[in-house]
């Protein structure tokens, strides 16, 4: 259906032909040189206003798709096109559009195991110019490009890839594997269709309360099970030290008892005797004597 402006400057057209049809008769039959020159000046503009009419400029970064009672024709580029006086032109734009999938319309994903998680997505798309009639075809406009292909399909897939990952996955190891999924099967699905995907940018992953909890539960096992860990290697390091030690106290003794021999005592005796004569002079009972344990008397002492 062609605009209301459009349809004002063919109703004019229209009407100034007709006039200057009528004033031509006019003028033919009163030979009146006025209304023939106001004839010229009818058609003239008729002619005006109907060219004015079959003109359709196409803005820079927009693709129009024509069409004449119902007959879709072949997409317009941008610049001056000319189309016929009923044909209606349904402009596209070619820039890249964000569909921003996040508060209502946050997507609520749930990850293998079943915990439910909030994905933030944006996706960036742009119509395909060869592409726009097939687009017309599908949606019929530009807004409607968006709400019935790119939305549903991109929920779809954003739901699909966090079902295969798990929730550990889903919120922090394989953010980035995951968003490049989501961007290729998105691209995937909407390039036949006439939609380029030139960006998906997954902007934050958000676990529900319910498998907060469980993270935080799972978090202070892994601590306590750390804890645990550490622990028992401290204590088994400790009991290696002290069997160690208890073992060169061994040895050492077995060492010292080796080596304390009769002839050991006698030459430690005779050192200490030697020692002891050197300060005051004393008396001695010879080394090994009695009970083999040598005495050594004070001789300054006369009791």
């Amino acid at each position: 259906m062609i605009s209301q402006g459009e349809a004002t400057v063919l109703a004019l057209s229209c009407l100034l032909i007709l006039a200057a049809v009528v004033m031509y008769f006019v003028a033919r039959a009163q030979s009146s040189s006025r209304l023939r020159l106001g004839a010229v000046a009818a058609l003239l503009g008729g002619v005006l206003f109907g060219i004015a009419s079959s003109v359709y400029v196409v803005s820079a970064y927009e693709v129009g798709v024509p069409v004449t009672f119902g007959k879709v024709g072949a997409p317009m580029t941008s610049g001056i096109q000319l189309k016929a006086p009923f044909t209606d032109v349904t402009s596209f734009s070619t820039r890249p559009v964000d569909l921003n999938l996040s508060d209502e319309d946050v997507v609520e994903v749930r990850s293998s195991q079943g915990g439910v998680m909030y994905a933030e997505v944006t996706v960036k798309w742009a119509v395909i110019p060869a592409k726009a009639v097939d687009l017309y075809r599908l949606a019929g406009n530009e807004a409607a490009i968006q709400q019935r292909l790119v939305y549903p399909d991109s929920r779809e897939i954003v739901r699909n890839v966090f079902a295969r990952h798990t929730s550990e996955q889903g919120y922090a190891s394989a953010r980035e594997q995951i968003n490049a999924e989501i961007g290729r099967l998105i691209k995937e699905r909407l390039a036949p269709r006439g939609v380029d995907v030139t960006a998906v940018n997954l902007r934050n992953v958000k676990p529900s309360d319910a498998l907060q909890k469980q993270i935080d539960r799972k978090i202070q096992q892994k601590e306590a099970t750390e804890r645990a860990i550490e622990a028992t290697r401290t204590a088994e390091e400790e009991s290696k030290r002290r069997k160690i030690e208890a073992e060169g106290i061994a040895r050492a003794n077995k060492i010292l008892d080796d080596s304390l021999t009769d002839k050991v005592l006698m030459n430690q005796c005779i050192e200490a005797y030697r020692d002891a004569a050197k300060e005051n002079p004393v008396y001695a009972v010879p080394c090994g004597s009695g009970d083999g344990t040598p005495v050594i008397v004070d001789g300054s002492s006369r009791n």
